[in-house]
């Protein structure tokens, strides 16, 4: 297996500037545990009684602790994610993971001892310029105090996260990693069959789904028994920590209003029409009598287009130094510099991702690059990640991270800035129409589908406390009827697709993840609204932005560009952008000659 044909098959990252063995990374693991034992023989039991230069001071020794844990870390995480395979890998990320756990409990202090100070104390010492650089660090450790137990349950709880939650997630994920999927004599992985999804041919994309129902279903009874301990695992936590419902400490880390994520999934849900809509003409654009499930993301025009490496080095780059050289030249250090792994590989991780190590070093993006039009868009998206956390190590480490909303703000940025530039320079009517249709498909995907998988996880999570475990067959009932729902019958879901709730890893990674992506989206649209009235004055602010990291509240950070996230018509000004989408695409359509895509007839 490798992409050789596309280039990317020699594109493998360096994590040299991680660590260069791991040996290092024991060795750094090791001076970083005697770092830590100091650090709590000189501050136990004293952080309450700092005053606000003792406390940065503090702050700032503890962050150069936690820096070298999370290049180790990353090291670990990163070795193991391009070969899940390989024991000896594996070996070495739980080896890290709970050397990481062990040192991050002798730590834990400074987050319990803060949690306890008297509000009135703690107002007063975030007043003092000295703590500027940690001010919002200190200010959310405040707001969780009532969630933060004891210091040694906080250490009971961190222990047994190695064995407990991590250890299943990584199951799942080498077992889906595993899997490989027989299509017409091929052994494929599941980026590889998922990718079949997209092609012309009807019968092929019909033959991808099923057989890649065949293979969540060799694993049916293993990836349900997985989800049951991670729901339960999540539910316990949750007691423990005296959280209202199961969706509570997600919103706590986004740093949003739980008011403002029920009137974003309300929005979202109530234009499911939409959907239908939308549907309704790709139904009729492909010149079928029924859409099914495999249908949803066939090409209204060519699709056997392919991109070369270096093609879609260009793309990207291009569309990133239009709206501003920094951002350009940013997300070329990943390529110059080897911060990419793209080529397929046996063990591979499935999926991409950006991720952001620590200020230190730099972020490392993660593909599987096959060439597609969909995988250049996948690569802006994970550079948008990029950008964002390289730019945001101007920041500590207690704010170089984000909420997932605002992180996936900068991903659908980047994502949209490719799309506009190349509809732009495509003048054929044809390929406007099929371009424009398939980013309606990523654009529904990341709205719709994210939030109809918001409430399948609402769905389980409910029903595991209060029914028990539950069987494979709840959570495919769970999951039809979301996702039905979604669709309001202008899609087929044939009986093989109650089997992929399976394998989306975000349900076991980051419970509640999934909304942000509508969340960034919906964002996304209205800044680009701003952007185009605003032109490169705006371009100057958003970078401002993402050199913030996280050291405000998100509605604070993106105030600057003209956007209130607290306004429930922020929602509605960017489902009135996709609609707009679609009203375009009606209207090509009405005016273009396409004829049904070649192989999508009725079967």
């Amino acid at each position: 297996m490798s992409s050789d044909a596309h280039g990317a098959g020699t594109v493998r990252w360096h994590l040299d500037d991680l660590h260069d063995s791991p040996a290092s990374v024991h060795d750094s693991l090791a001076a970083a545990e005697e770092d830590a034992e100091r650090f709590a023989d000189r501050y136990r039991g004293r952080i309450a009684t700092l005053d606000a230069e003792g406390l940065a001071e503090a702050l700032s020794t503890l962050a150069s602790i936690r820096d070298e844990l999370g290049r180790a870390y990353a090291f670990a995480y990163l070795h193991w994610s391009t070969d899940t395979a390989d024991a000896e890998r594996g070996a070495l990320l739980q080896s890290v993971r709970e050397k990481y756990n062990r040192i991050h409990q002798t730590l834990l202090f400074v987050e319990v001892e803060w949690a306890a100070v008297d509000p009135a104390r703690a107002e007063a010492l975030l007043a003092e310029q000295a703590l500027a650089d940690y001010r919002h660090y200190l200010v959310l450790e405040q707001e969780q105090k009532e969630h933060t137990l004891t210091e040694p349950e906080e250490k009971i709880l961190s222990e047994k996260s190695v064995t407990g939650r991590q250890a299943w997630t990584r199951f799942f994920d080498e077992t889906v990693g595993a899997l490989r999927f027989e299509l017409n004599g091929d052994e494929m992985t599941q980026e590889e069959i998922l990718s079949k999804l997209y092609e012309p041919d009807r019968a092929l994309r019909r033959q991808a789904a099923e057989a890649f129902t065949e293979g969540l279903q060799e694993r049916q009874e293993t990836l349900t028994f997985v989800f049951n301990t991670v729901l339960a695992d999540k539910a316990s936590t949750d007691q423990l920590r005296g959280y209202d419902h199961w969706l509570q400490s997600r919103n706590l880390s986004n740093e949003v209003e739980e008011e403002t994520v029920e009137s974003l999934i309300e929005a979202v849900t109530d234009r499911y029409d939409l959907v239908a809509r939308f549907y309704d003409l790709k139904r009729r654009l492909l010149g079928l009598e029924e859409l099914y499930d495999y249908d949803r993301y066939a090409p209204v025009g060519e699709a056997d287009t392919t991109y070369e490496w270096e093609e879609a080095r260009a793309v990207v780059l291009d569309a990133y130094a239009d709206f501003h050289d920094d951002m350009a030249a940013v997300a070329e250090r990943f390529f110059d510099s080897q911060w990419i792994d793209a080529a397929l590989s046996e063990g591979k991780r499935s999926g991409a991702f950006s991720h952001g190590t620590v200020p230190s070093v730099h972020p490392y993006v993660l593909l599987n690059y096959t060439g597609t039009a969909r995988d250049v868009q996948t690569l802006a998206h994970e550079l948008g990640h990029g950008v964002h956390q390289f730019l945001s190590r101007e920041q500590s480490i207690f704010h170089h991270g984000t909420p997932l909303t605002t992180a996936e703000m900068a991903s659908v940025f980047g994502e949209m800035l490719v799309f506009r530039r190349l509809m732009r320079r495509e003048e054929d009517p044809r390929n406007r129409l099929a371009m424009l249709v398939a980013k309606i498909d990523d654009t529904l995907a990341t709205v719709f589908r994210q939030v109809a998988m918001n409430r399948f996880e609402d769905r389980i999570h409910t029903a595991r406390r209060e029914e028990g475990e539950l069987p494979h067959d709840a959570f495919a009932r769970h999951w039809m009827e979301t996702q039905r729902a979604m669709f309001e019958g202008s899609v087929t879901l044939g009986p093989h697709y109650r089997h992929w709730w399976s394998y989306v890893p975000h349900f076991l990674h980051t419970p509640g993840y999934v909304y942000a992506y509508a969340f960034g989206e919906l964002l996304v649209l209205s800044l680009y609204a701003q952007y185009q009235e605003a032109g490169d004055a705006f371009a100057d602010r958003y970078l401002d932005l993402l050199r913030a990291g996280g050291s405000d509240w998100p509605q604070s950070l993106v105030a600057p560009l003209g956007v209130d996230l607290q306004d429930p018509d922020l929602w509605h000004h960017g489902l009135g952008h996709i609609e707009g989408l679609i009203d375009q695409a009606e209207a090509l359509a009405e005016t273009t000659d396409v004829g049904a895509a070649a192989g999508n007839v009725d079967a």
